[in-house]
């Protein structure tokens, strides 16, 4: 089967601006949207081996999650994470899980200061991202955090990466064999984004143990602390982590604390799921539960 290009129409919304801020001496870049009166804001986070970028592939604006949500009533921000963009020099001075969630803490209130916020904030994150965004769902500084959004990881993985992902180390961070995981089918993917060129940059060292870490460990204990609604998406084809539905079952049963967990297959979509032929189906999608967070949010009882 051979999926054709989704095509969104130019409506002329403005492009997204890059943007750089300093947080205690740590350069900060991201790509912003700005919608003058926003449903809400959303805080994309990449994966590993990317920016920002990810979720603005370059000559692709039919995917783009910035630009669909813009035009839609959202602001976007898309941070480049700690160790990527213009923070990458700094990468020293970010090797623990706490001194990453400054950074991006500082980063995100400095680059929305003045900004109005609807609804609240709404965190996304893909694959390795996940990890520092499910960190920002449990840090008590976020006070106005409306929902979650995950894709592109798991709590088990895909027979097809287990041997390979076992071999994972600091020296050792992207063994051979890992990009045809991410990128395979290939006919899910328009050509000339296939393997990520245009977004495509070195992934610091210090996220290797997150990788080795990441399923028996800090998931399962970062998300029993989750208190907002999740959405969690897997990729019908994804070859990186199990996209079953007893997979599925088993990382919702992860956030025993969360109101309310919503488990999505997407169809005809693999490991990126943001930048794939069902891009804009998949973004449509998230949008679709951000409104029904904003709406939670909205009309929820006073405290007390």
């Amino acid at each position: 089967m051979t999926l054709t290009r989704s095509e969104l129409p130019d409506t002329g919304v403005p492009e997204p601006e890059s943007v750089v801020v300093d947080v205690a001496g740590i350069p900060v870049s991201a790509l912003l949207a700005e919608s003058p009166d926003p449903r809400a804001v959303l805080v994309a986070l990449h994966g590993g081996a990317t920016t920002g970028a990810y979720f603005d592939y370059p000559g692709h604006p039919e995917l783009s999650l910035v630009r669909l949500a813009r035009r839609l009533g959202f602001t976007v921000l898309a941070p480049d994470r700690p160790g990527y963009g213009a923070s990458a020099p700094f990468t020293d001075r970010l090797a623990t899980p706490a001194a990453r969630v400054d950074l991006m803490f500082g980063a995100v209130q400095a680059l929305l200061a003045g900004l109005p916020r609807g609804a609240g904030l709404f965190l996304l994150s893909h694959s390795a991202g996940s990890e520092l965004t499910l960190r920002m769902a449990t840090d008590v500084r976020y006070r106005d955090l409306i929902g979650l959004e995950l894709a592109g990881t798991g709590r088990e993985y895909h027979p097809d990466a287990m041997e390979l992902l076992r071999s994972v180390s600091p020296d050792n961070p992207r063994p051979p064999g890992v990009g045809d995981l991410i990128w395979n089918p290939i006919h899910l993917y328009p050509p000339d984004v296939l393997r990520g060129g245009a977004i495509a940059v070195p992934g610091p060292r210090i996220e290797a143990t997150g990788v080795v870490d990441w399923p028996n460990k800090d998931f399962p204990e970062l998300a029993a602390r989750v208190r907002i609604p999740v959405r969690f998406t897997v990729g019908d084809h994804e070859r990186v982590w199990r996209s079953d539905p007893a997979g599925l079952a088993e990382v919702g049963a992860l956030f025993t604390a969360a109101p309310r967990v919503v488990l999505n297959r997407q169809f005809g979509t693999a490991h990126n799921t943001s930048v794939g032929y069902t891009a804009a189906a998949y973004h449509l999608g998230v949008l679709s539960f951000v409104e029904e967070c904003i709406v939670t949010a909205e009309t929820a009882p006073p405290e007390g």
